[in-house]
């Protein structure tokens, strides 16, 4: 969907991307981590040109993103930002109809598709639609923003840093939501981020980036089990990897017959949660369900044994 070809990126002379190639499958969330100065942000505004490359390929769907007139190109590629951007004079509704009233839509196809967006979001429509962004809620901001990036259906969605401003358990709610629309829409996202657990509670792959350079281009159970060097090997936490690997699956493989008591753990939980869940209550197993019932258990010593030996 999205080929990166060679791309770099030089300001006077100091290269800010140098030299990256990676490929982005369509439906994929790529998540571009690193520090301050890795060259992630220059690097996602070089896919939908709010930066020239100096250097190197970005196609589209095949198609060079040089191809088309920059407006144009951007009118076709959501954008969602830390601090969500907000046109503060005019309603939500008149937010997420940016681009649609760009492209021409008429007004009974953007109020449905505005409608649409606000229900998906879990923003009931008769409530939200007439406010101004000043009356919501931080976390609400950052849905309206990301549902303004999504209004025209695009087929790629980029974004920076998009919940670094919420708090965390916000920022948590924001992420699952993301991941719930992504599957329900099928857009390619990348998405840039500073934080490590984001990624990879978000990322279908994951680019690593320092000081311009890619060290490693992976799904996070590699990246995770096998990092490239050392600089990734220090964003992950060495000591956290485990639980790291283990918050990547959930329990429901690990089921096996046997009883347990107290609440039951939803076979969808990840196995750090599950782990979790049995040391806080003391538990040495707690009964797994779906939404059948009951399907067996789950125990301690099970997923102490997968944090171990991944």
């Amino acid at each position: 969907m999205i080929e990166i070809q060679s791309v770099t990126k030089m300001f006077a002379a100091d290269a800010a991307v140098k030299e990256v190639s990676l490929t982005i499958e369509r439906g994929q969330i790529a998540v571009v981590v690193g520090t301050s100065g890795s060259g992630k942000t220059t690097l996602l505004r070089m896919i939908n040109r709010l930066i020239e490359p100096t250097s190197g390929a970005i196609r589209i769907a095949g198609r060079d993103n040089r191809s088309l007139p920059p407006h144009e190109l951007r009118r076709g590629i959501g954008y969602a930002i830390q601090g969500h951007g907000l046109f503060p004079h005019r309603t939500v509704a008149e937010n997420i109809a940016t681009v649609p009233r760009l492209l021409g839509w008429d007004k009974l196809k953007i109020s449905r598709r505005t409608d649409e967006l606000l229900a998906l979001f879990h923003l009931d429509p008769a409530t939200f639609r007439d406010r101004m962004p000043h009356q919501l809620s931080g976390g609400q901001q950052q849905r309206i923003g990301v549902a303004r990036a999504l209004a025209a259906g695009p087929a790629v969605l980029l974004m920076d840093e998009p919940f670094g401003a919420l708090d965390p358990i916000i920022r948590a709610k924001a992420q699952d939501d993301l991941l719930e629309i992504q599957r329900r829409l099928g857009t390619t996202v990348v998405l840039v981020t500073h934080d490590m657990e984001e990624a990879i509670h978000l990322g279908d792959k994951i680019a690593v980036m320092d000081q311009g350079a890619l060290l490693q281009y992976d799904e996070p159970q590699e990246i995770i089990a096998n990092p490239a060097t050392s600089f990734v090997e220090t964003l992950l936490g060495s000591s956290d990897r485990a639980f790291r690997l283990l918050s990547l699956e959930n329990i429901e493989a690990l089921a096996e017959s046997g009883e347990a008591e107290g609440p039951t753990i939803a076979a969808e939980t990840s196995r750090r949660d599950a782990l979790g869940e049995l040391l806080w209550s003391g538990r040495a197993a707690a009964p797994v369900s779906k939404r059948e019932g009951i399907i067996g258990r789950v125990t301690r010593q099970a997923l102490i044994e997968k944090a171990a030996r991944p």
